[in-house]
């Protein structure tokens, strides 16, 4: 199978670590996430997977102690979009707990307002300058401390 068409893969597998849930079908995307996690924190678990459904399906799977310290969706995913997997999560307490970030090349103010009413924690924009992720992903390595 071509390696943009696997659904989910696990980057690292560290024992007894937190883990961050990404709903992510960029590559690239996906790839700078990787390398900025290894610069700045490679002690938790990142999982991306790229298809909303398949995301959703892996989080029911998931036993309480194993759920991620975050999830992060992308506004665009192929059968759930980022919205619809929050509405998804907002109606079960076991994810009460779980920050969720929307992250999406996206400015939209409607998608923005509908995401923080279905749950999201915060809506960010995908920065365009690697120190602008650097930021983003210290941010996000905050929500799991």
């Amino acid at each position: 199978m071509p390696h943009h068409l696997e659904e989910e893969k696990l980057v690292f597998k560290a024992a007894d670590s937190k883990s961050i849930l990404f709903g992510e079908d960029d590559i690239d995307d996906e790839e700078l996430l990787k390398e900025i996690f290894s610069s700045v924190d490679n002690s938790l678990t990142l999982t991306f997977i790229n298809n909303g459904k398949k995301l959703v399906d892996y989080l029911d799977a998931v036993p309480d102690h194993l759920l991620p310290c975050l999830v992060v969706l992308d506004y665009n995913m192929p059968e759930l979009d980022g919205a619809a997997i929050l509405e998804k999560l907002k109606y079960h307490m076991r994810y009460a707990n779980v920050p969720k970030l929307i992250w999406s090349t996206s400015q939209t103010e409607t998608f923005k307002k509908k995401c923080l009413e279905l749950g999201a924690d915060n809506y960010i924009t995908k920065p365009s300058k690697v120190s602008e992720l650097v930021e983003t992903v210290r941010y996000m390595l905050s929500l799991c401390r």
